[in-house]
């Protein structure tokens, strides 16, 4: 099995209104978390980032905390504490260019001794693009082939000096870049840093099949988890690829308690503190297209329709509402939310609530050791990316009761075999394509 820390985005993710809560920008809170991961023998620490503050009907959106360090830099530093934990830096390939970025993860490859990794993501939202001088956004199509492009750009950066140390000119034609000149890094010690992707839509499955080392997922059950696995495996072959060569780890919240009883009971108590009142309001608010300030959290749906002359955003098929209410036309997705609604007895609160939680281990120490387990032994997942929901403690309870738990069941290391990222993934070093 393998495990990873996720340090979260500073919204809802976590409750940062708890007593226990520290800074999410405080260097410390970011060494107490790293320190933590390694000290449970995980494969990596993953930071979260963004290039907008959130806003929502044109203003800052202040219900959440906001704003957070560069992760690159971030990660330098904590290179320099930790000796064998991963370091993934989530990273946009849409605002961002290949020859810069391949030089920065190659740098901090080098600093940490060979524990990079690069999260890729794209942005959807044209409020991020007018940040950039280019301004605009990428239509759908256009953010993966050039998510895909930059990838292999940055490959054949990191692949410019041969392995005897010996700097080669680069020259690159595609559709999105032209570059040519000589990378000023020389060849790191994992060759290519860990390149991580997450996305489940066909585009994005297709992507992590021909680009990715680890896909970081969203699959809260069994069987959703064992198609995703096959299927986005199955799709290796085109590229050459064989299953060992691409890990699936879905992103993951746990809830420890005396018993799973009490842990139902603190798990339910944690989502009605991450989605308070005015954030349901404000999650329909974003399907609906309307001001519904004047209707009650605790009450029941609108009964209308989402506004037909809504602007949908430069991303039509994306929503807010993710998990079991599918994304796509916002009148599907409202009257979807109406009969989840109906058959359950749910308010507007509760609904969000029901259909914006993340796939979740709750329950004793014991149980979610076993049912983690489960899910690796049954082929659905490979191992995990663990979202504590309190920053930066949230995953000490999870290293002192559950990892003993899964090293006496044999199902995760007792110690570090190798010191790079790659050779606690599993992973081979890359064929070098000179």
């Amino acid at each position: 099995m393998h495990l990873a820390a996720h340090f979260p985005d500073p919204g809802n993710s976590t409750v940062w209104t708890d007593p226990r809560s520290r800074s999410q920008i405080d260097f410390a809170s970011f060494e107490h978390l790293a320190r933590t991961a390694e000290r449970g023998l995980f494969d990596f620490l993953l930071l979260a980032d963004g290039l907008r503050l959130p806003e929502h009907r044109g203003r800052i959106h202040d219900l959440d905390m906001a704003g957070r360090p560069e992760s690159i830099t971030v990660l330098n530093a904590l290179a320099a504490v930790t000796d064998r934990l991963g370091l993934a830096a989530t990273v946009d390939a849409t605002f961002n260019e290949p020859y810069e970025l391949a030089r920065r993860l190659a740098s901090l490859d080098h600093l940490s001794g060979g524990r990079a990794a690069w999260h890729v993501v794209t942005s959807s939202d044209d409020s991020t693009g007018e940040n950039f001088r280019r301004g605009g956004y990428l239509d759908p199509a256009d953010r993966r082939t050039r998510a895909a492009e930059f990838v292999a750009t940055a490959r054949e950066l990191w692949d410019s000096w041969t392995p005897d140390g010996t700097p080669r000119p680069f020259s690159h034609t595609g559709q999105h870049f032209t570059i040519e000149g000589e990378f000023t890094v020389p060849r790191s010690p994992q060759v290519h840093p860990v390149v991580i992707q997450a996305g489940d839509s066909d585009e994005g499955r297709e992507l992590a099949a021909s680009t990715a080392d680890v896909v970081f997922s969203r699959h809260g059950t069994l069987e959703a988890g064992r198609a995703f696995c096959a299927d986005v495996k199955g799709r290796l072959a085109k590229y050459g690829r064989v299953p060992g060569d691409l890990l699936a780890m879905p992103g993951v919240t746990f809830v420890l308690g005396a018993t799973d009883a009490e842990a139902q009971e603190k798990a339910a108590e944690i989502r009605r503190q991450q989605v308070s009142p005015q954030h349901a309001i404000v999650a329909l608010e974003r399907i609906w297209g309307r001001d519904l300030s004047s209707y009650d959290p605790d009450g029941p749906m609108p009964e209308f329709d989402p506004d037909p002359d809504r602007d949908p955003g430069p991303d039509p098929e994306s929503t807010f509402v993710q998990g079991r209410v599918g994304a796509g036309d916002p009148s599907a997705v409202a009257a979807e939310l109406r009969a989840l609604s109906q058959a359950k007895g749910l308010s507007i609160r509760g609904t969000v609530i029901e259909t914006t939680s993340r796939p979740s281990f709750i329950g004793t120490a014991q149980s979610v050791a076993a049912a983690m387990e489960e899910f690796v032994t049954s082929d659905a997942a490979d191992g995990f990316v663990l979202v504590p929901y309190l920053v930066p403690g949230g995953l000490d309870d999870f290293v002192q009761q559950v990892v003993p738990l899964l090293q006496e069941r044999g199902a995760f290391r007792t110690r570090y075999a190798g010191s790079t990222l790659r050779s606690h993934l599993g992973l081979g070093e890359p064929v070098w394509k000179g």
